[in-house]
């Protein structure tokens, strides 16, 4: 994604790329299936999400086929603005990075 959208890939906590003009973006995946049947989900964590939204950032949405050992098949990509996702509804993490997590279906986003 990071080649076909032009962004610059940068490892950070709460954002995974920028764009050519420096706006942070961060990109969520799921696979279209899971192995034992469920539909893939975006898990979306809070504290990322506000930082995202107060720095304008972008979400960039992928979902995947696997095939193979290490192989996928990119079916769908959508960018959406960090305040124009869909309603978020959080609940409690666990442990996994501190933080509430919401969880958004692949047809809340496409």
């Amino acid at each position: 994604m990071a080649k076909i959208r032009r962004f610059t890939l940068e490892w950070a906590s709460w954002h995974d790329a920028r764009f050519q003009n420096g706006t942070p973006v961060e990109i969520k995946s799921t696979m279209i299936e899971h192995s034992n049947g469920q539909p893939g989900n975006f898990k979306v964590y809070r504290e990322y999400h506000e930082k995202l939204r107060r720095y304008d950032g972008w979400y960039c949405f992928v979902v995947y086929k696997p095939h193979g050992r290490s192989g996928c098949t990119i079916l769908e990509d959508k960018m959406v603005r960090s305040c124009d996702l869909p309603l978020l509804r959080w609940h409690g993490g666990g442990d996994h990075r501190g933080t509430e997590q919401a969880k958004k279906a692949i047809s809340d986003v496409f």
